[in-house]
């Protein structure tokens, strides 16, 4: 059956880095195989406390190369590689995370590997049973940040600034919309999302779906991801669930 496993669900510095939440970024087991999707801080501990063997995971897949969404990305693949015994991963991600100064994998890592692709938007990219596509690259303080669609059935909506051209350049009534929204309300020029924008992004997308998880220091702090999940749930007459650390969803 396929499913979404939640290892963590902190958004931002601030969050992650006080383990407000655990951090591990979410598995995706669809069409029989398992992907790892932005494996951050604690996500090889978290799959050994939730019983998943990591040499089961297939392919790995970075959004963009923020630590709270990378840093567990060499140890991850090679628990998965069996220490490189095994040549049966694939990573998808974007270039910045292969090459030049601010690469995240480890060159020997890249060695275990088999298969790398680099995340374009508008490409899909293909490992066993699992389509990757970039739908949208997005403005994100920098770094090069991709709105990905799984097998045609997941949108993962990772970091961003909120633009118009998400509404034209995602594609609408998907199984599931997995939204990074890490604000409740927007007090300052950062570039992730805020309750506002996921709202506009459900009511417009109309998906069977969405999940809302990544969420920030002030909103963890100040308010309950769970009454405002239930609000849109009962708005849009569609589930919205609050993603919790450890939480499974079945498809």
């Amino acid at each position: 059956m396929d499913r979404i496993i939640f290892l963590g669900t902190a958004g931002g510095r601030a969050s992650v880095f006080r383990f407000l939440r655990r951090s591990g970024g979410f598995l995706i087991e669809l069409s029989g195989n398992l992907v790892h999707v932005d494996p951050g801080p604690g996500a090889f501990v978290y799959l050994h406390q939730l019983g998943i063997d990591p040499r089961h995971i297939d392919l790995v897949v970075l959004s963009h190369i923020h630590l709270d969404h990378s840093s567990d990305v060499n140890a991850v693949i090679e628990s998965a590689t069996d220490g490189g015994k095994l040549k049966n991963v694939a990573l998808f991600a974007p270039k910045s995370a292969f090459e030049g100064h601010e690469r995240v994998v480890l060159p020997f890592i890249r060695e275990r590997l088999a298969k790398e692709g680099y995340l374009e938007e508008g490409i899909e990219l293909s490992y066993k049973s699992i389509r990757v596509k970039a739908v949208m690259k997005h403005t994100h303080h920098g770094a090069e940040t991709y709105a990905l669609l799984f097998n045609d059935k997941i949108l993962y909506v990772s970091c961003a600034l909120y633009e118009d051209k998400m509404l034209k350049m995602y594609p609408q009534n998907v199984d599931l919309m997995i939204i990074n929204t890490t604000l409740y309300k927007k007090t300052k020029p950062i570039d992730h999302l805020t309750v506002e924008d996921a709202e506009r992004l459900i009511s417009n997308l109309k998906p069977k779906k969405a999940i809302l998880t990544h969420f920030g220091y002030e909103f963890i702090t100040q308010h309950d991801p769970k009454r405002i999940a239930h609000e849109l749930s009962e708005k849009y007459n569609l589930p919205v669930i609050p993603a919790e650390d450890f939480m499974e969803v079945h498809l």
